[in-house]
């Protein structure tokens, strides 16, 4: 199972997110539910890179896949947050979209930090 996690901040802000495991759904490859959360995830850092002009710090595992952790705080503007934060909570969107359609492999939990 695919587990996805979003920290938010006092303010409501996404500052990290953390998504683990794998969904199973197919074959290695093949698997819909994984490269649907997968293309979401990696969309959503890129999009911060090139939209928004920073680079949040990544740790992913990208050998066996199953781990990618992004904190998208530091030392950037206003208005980059501001983009950052668009972007993210679309990602938990597209996420939880994946999860409502594919519930047997996909979880969505939201904490505070």
């Amino acid at each position: 199972m695919i587990k996805a996690t979003f920290t938010r901040d006092e303010h409501g802000d996404i500052v990290k997110f953390l998504i683990t495991g794998h969904a199973d759904h197919g074959d290695y490859g093949k698997d819909i539910v994984c490269a649907g959360v997968s293309a979401v995830s990696i969309g959503a850092i890129n999009g911060i890179e090139a939209l928004a002009g920073f680079t949040p710090q990544v740790d992913a595992d990208e050998v066996n896949g199953g781990h990618l952790s992004v904190e998208a705080t530091g030392d950037a503007t206003g208005e980059q947050n501001h983009i950052a934060q668009i972007l993210l909570e679309n990602l938990v969107l597209s996420v939880q979209s994946i999860a409502d359609q594919y519930p047997d492999y996909v979880h969505v939990t939201t904490q505070q930090a």
